[in-house]
Formats: structure tokens, sequence, C-alpha cells
């Protein structure tokens, strides 16, 4: 989610809807037990068979991350100053095993610098799994194929980075761009393309991944939709997977609180060629906007990978006079149809999406509100032998919201 999408006119509507909000959580605590597991999975599962054409049902919802406990939230200064920069926007974060340094993208767009990531620390004790402290230590300048920085919003050619990954095996850096496109309210924003490009540790450009022709952004009402281009990146142990945020225009409307939508996960061997694609089943809204007329935005935010069928998905949703609801599920793409080839989803024949469940509800934890969590990574390895997760919010570069990390532990990770 950017900053652009008239998002200055939330601020005031969400505290009048956070008692509303609470009312309406997707499962029942801080932690969830196995019975709140049980109850999620249910429901998910239900929800994921509604994404599908008629007489068509899921494969079996996959089990097995759990949230254990919560290591706490850290915070950085909103508009935070760095060599030139202002930080702020972060939306994909990643982790490097090696050196335990994070790369941290940020989603400005020229407003603040250029299209840039910052490197940081995330300091988790591995002993207790206290999370002690986030700081930056760097920054760098993503550039263009020609050596240049990209240019700015509204700008033929411009970046929208809202992923990085590093690589397990190579250790080189892979981040998404959201690319741009106009529609009804922005119909002088000229297309830029939605990407998947190497860099190297000072920004070069080192190549890119061929992109299906179904998720190009065009001038029409085809393709990915403004806004729902490449938010989620993942490293598989044999594949490299990206997520768009929400449905294309031929596969149907975004969700609403009566019903979800299919977003696209796409998937590539390790030379770059693309191998499948899965429906991925967005939930209907987790709430109404007030008033029932008012904006929303729903879809999913970031991706982590499990193994290479299983993995972790945020589903981050904004309700106007609400505010922001965030899901962490588990899904699995064994059973589910290869939608490479089918060119549209809704009203198409029948197709079997990917199953989930929901592993928590974020919105119970750090101090409210709830912020708009759209990075995934895992963390450091405890010595009990819990992974821990770590979640971390964009801002906006709004005054309303903040730069907040959320650290948790867990099993079957």
């Amino acid at each position: 989610m950017t900053a652009h999408r008239g998002i200055g006119r939330r601020t005031a509507a969400v505290t009048a809807g956070l008692a509303a909000v609470a009312a309406m959580g997707l499962a029942d605590g801080r932690t969830p037990g196995a019975s709140a597991s049980t109850r999620a999975s249910t429901r998910a599962s239900a929800a994921a068979a509604g994404q599908a054409a008629p007489g068509t049902a899921p494969a079996a919802a996959p089990a097995g991350t759990r949230i254990t406990r919560f290591l706490g939230e850290r915070r950085l200064p909103h508009k935070m100053a760095y060599k030139g920069t202002t930080v702020g926007g972060l939306s994909g974060i990643d982790r490097d095993p090696r050196t335990g340094d994070w790369y941290l993208v940020s989603d400005d767009r020229a407003r603040y610098g250029p299209a840039r990531f910052y490197t940081g620390r995330l300091d988790i004790d591995p002993a207790t799994g206290a999370f002690r402290d986030a700081r930056i230590t760097g920054v760098t300048t993503f550039l263009t194929p020609d050596g240049r920085p990209y240019p700015g919003f509204g700008k033929p050619g411009d970046a929208d980075p809202e992923t990085i990954r590093r690589d397990p095996r190579s250790g080189r850096l892979l981040w998404g761009s959201e690319g741009d496109r106009p529609d009804a309210a922005h119909p002088d924003v000229p297309p830029s393309p939605i990407f998947l490009r190497w860099t190297a540790r000072d920004g070069a450009y080192r190549g890119g991944l061929r992109i299906p022709r179904n998720l190009r952004l065009t001038g029409a009402e085809r393709g990915p939709r403004r806004n729902f281009g490449f938010e989620g990146l993942a490293f598989t142990p044999h594949r490299i997977a990206a997520m768009v945020e929400g449905p294309r225009y031929e596969d149907g409307a975004p969700p609403t609180a009566e019903r979800g939508a299919p977003a696209r996960l796409t998937l590539w061997d390790r030379a770059g060629r693309v191998r499948a694609q899965y429906a991925y089943p967005v939930g209907r809204l987790p709430a109404e906007p007030v008033p029932p007329s008012g904006a929303t935005d729903s879809g999913v935010s970031e991706i982590l990978a499990l193994d290479d069928h299983r993995f972790l998905a945020l589903e981050r949703s904004w309700l106007e006079g609400v505010g922001y609801r965030t899901g962490l599920y588990e899904f699995d793409v064994r059973g589910a149809t290869d939608v490479l080839r089918r060119d549209r989803l809704a009203g198409g024949a029948p197709y079997r999406p990917a199953a989930k469940r929901l592993v928590a509800d974020l919105g119970h934890y750090g101090a409210p509100p709830a912020q708009n969590l759209e990075s995934l990574a895992f963390g450091p390895r405890l010595r009990s032998g819990e992974c821990t997760l770590v979640i971390g919010s964009d801002d906006n570069f709004d005054a309303g919201e903040a730069t907040q990390f959320l650290a948790f532990a867990a099993r079957g990770c």
C-alpha cells in the first residue's frame, strides 16, 4: 500500500471506528490455542472454497505454524532523517543470517529520497527471545539498468518498491516493484512495469525475472489493477515465488464484506523460467467500513516460504472509519489448480485455490491502533528451538501511523 492512495483522509476516521473493530476479531486471544486454531482453520477453509468456481473445493487446509510467544515491539521515530533521506514507507524486510544484517525496502517514490533500501539491526536475544532494539545502519539507492536512480512518481519508468529478499543460496538481493498504471481516478499516470530485479549491495542493476504476460500492466481494464501488483516475494528451497496483492480485472472484483477475491501466486525455477501460477483466496473484508459506502483496500501484503509448497501470508485490510486489520495465514499450493494459462478466473472454468488457515489475528499485538503491516521475515532461531518472525509496518509517511516492528516466537516453521 502506497502513500498516494488517498491515505491522508483516514486518520480522523480511524479513532471513531476502533470500538466497532474490537468486536470483530479473527481469532480469540493474543496467542491462539488449539481450539482457536481449529476454529480458524474451519473458517479459512470455508472462505477458500468461496473463491473457486461453483462445484470446486479447496485442497485440505495446511497445519503447522503456530505462534508461541509475543516477543515485543520496537518503533523508529516518525520521519527519521538518515543520510539525506527520510526513513519511512518500509514495505519489505529480510535478514542475512550470516551477518545479522537486515534489509528494509522503502516504497517512497522520490518524495523523501530516491527509490532505496536500508540496512539495519533488529536485536533479538537468542536465549530469552527479548526484542531489544531496532536501528538503521545504512542506505542504498536502487539503480536502473543504465545506472541512474529511478525517476519519481508519475514519470515513465518509475519504481514502487514493495518487497525485498536475500537469496539464501547465492546471497544476492531480489526486489519487487508494484509498478503503476492509469485508472479512472488517476487517468494521467503513465504505465510503469511491474518487475522483479536483482540488485548488488551498491544498488546496481543485476538483471531480472521474466514477468508472465497475464501480470503485465496496461492502460486498459485488463491485467493487474493499480496498486495491486507485486507485494509478496519469497525464496523456497527450489523456487522463487511472488504474489500480487489482489485480483486482476479478469479475475474478479476486489474483496467486499460479502465475498473474497483471488490473488495470483507465481512460481519461477532458479533459472528464471515461469513454472506455475496458483490462486490464493483473499478473504472477505473483516468488517464493514464506516459509513458502509466508505473506502476499503484489502489484499496480500507479503509472503514467506516454509518449504516448496507451504507459505505464510499477511492479509492486510484498511477500512474507512475502522482502520487496519491484518491476519497471518498459512497456505499450501499442493492440490491447487495451476492457472498460469487461464486468462480469466471470474466466470471461467472451475479451479481449486490454495488451501489456507489462520495462524494469528495481528490486531492483538503492539500498541494500538493497529498499523499498516506490510513486511514479514524470519529472524534468528532461538536456543529453545523456536523460530522467530518479524512483522513490520509501512507508515505511509503519515503522522497518524508508525514504523513498527513486531517480533514473535513460533513453532512449525
